[in-house]
C-alpha cells in the first residue's frame, strides 16, 4: 500500500519512514514535514490516480496541527485512514472522536507499528476490495463540497472549500481564488484549473477569469459589452466565451439580460 508520513521533527519522521519501509505490506512511503505539504501531497496523489491508502500523522506541529488536518481530511469524499503518531497521550480522546484508526506513542515500537499496518490492510483495504465492482467503469464526478484547497495569504495558509470559490483570477504562474470573505493565491495555471473544475460548474469567461456558474448574480449587456456580476464584482466576458456562457446559464434556468 501507499502511505504518507507527517511530522515536523526530522529525526522522528526519519525513524517512522524507516520502520514503514521495512514492512513488506508497504510499497511506497512519502514523507513531509507539515500539514500544508501533506494536504498538497494528498491532492496531487488523487489527481494522479494513485490516492494514499493511509496517513501516519503527528499531532503537535506548528501552524496547522495533526488534529486540524484530520478535520480537513474528514471532509474528503473518501478520507484516508489516519494513524496518529505522537509523544503525547492527552489528545487521544479527541483523536478517536475524529475516527482515527490507531494511536501510537513515540518512540514507536516496530511490533506496534506492524499492528497498525495490519489494521489498515484488513479493516480498510480488504473491505474496499470486497465491495462489488460497478457495472461499467465511469469517471467520478467531483462533488463541489469535497475538495479543500490550501491558499496563501500574507504568509498564512488558509483552507477553503471549492464550493465557496466565486471566481478565479489569473496572476502569472499563480491564480487568485475569490470567496465571499476574501481571496488567496495558489500556484496553478488557469487552464489547469479550468480543466480540473469544469465538472464542478466552473467556466472560462475571459483569458483572465474563471467563474463558478452557481455564484453568478447577473449577466449584463451594456454598450455591446457583456459582463457578469458575482457578489458585487463585475467581470468582463470576452466575445469568444459569451455564447457558451449564455447557453450554460439558460440550462440552469437563469434569465440573461
Amino acid at each position: 500500500m501507499r502511505v504518507l508520513a507527517v511530522d515536523d521533527e526530522a529525526p522522528a519522521l526519519d525513524d517512522l519512514v524507516y520502520l514503514l519501509r521495512r514492512d513488506p505490506r508497504v510499497a511506497h512511503v512519502e514523507a513531509v514535514g507539515d500539514a500544508t505539504k501533506a494536504l498538497r501531497t494528498l491532492h496531487r496523489a488523487m489527481d494522479a490516480g494513485q490516492p494514499v491508502d493511509a496517513v501516519f500523522l503527528d499531532i503537535r506541529m506548528p501552524g496547522l496541527d495533526g488534529l486540524d488536518l484530520a478535520r480537513v481530511l474528514s471532509r474528503f469524499a473518501q478520507p484516508p485512514p489516519i494513524v496518529f503518531v505522537t509523544a503525547h497521550q492527552e489528545p487521544a480522546v479527541e483523536a478517536f472522536e475524529l475516527k482515527a484508526l490507531d494511536y501510537l506513542l513515540k518512540p514507536v515500537r516496530p511490533e506496534r507499528l506492524a499492528e497498525s499496518v495490519h489494521r489498515i490492510v484488513h479493516e480498510v483495504l480488504d473491505s474496499k476490495s470486497a465491495e462489488p465492482a460497478p457495472a461499467a467503469p465511469a469517471e467520478k464526478t467531483p462533488d463541489v463540497g469535497d475538495e479543500v484547497i490550501p491558499v496563501e495569504l500574507g504568509g498564512i495558509t488558509r483552507f477553503i472549500r471549492l464550493a465557496d470559490i466565486r471566481y478565479v483570477e489569473a496572476h502569472g504562474d499563480y491564480a487568485r481564488l475569490h470567496t465571499a470573505t476574501g481571496s488567496g493565491l495558489v500556484r496553478a495555471a488557469l487552464n489547469g484549473l479550468e480543466e480540473r473544475w469544469r465538472s464542478a460548474g466552473f467556466v472560462r469567461i475571459h483569458r483572465s477569469h474563471l467563474v463558478s456558474l452557481g455564484h453568478i448574480d447577473e449577466l449584463r449587456l451594456e454598450d455591446g459589452h457583456l459582463s457578469v456580476n458575482i457578489g458585487g464584482a463585475v467581470l468582463p466576458v470576452s466575445r469568444r466565451h459569451a455564447r457558451h456562457l449564455r447557453q450554460l446559464l439558460v440550462r440552469r434556468n437563469r434569465q440573461p439580460l
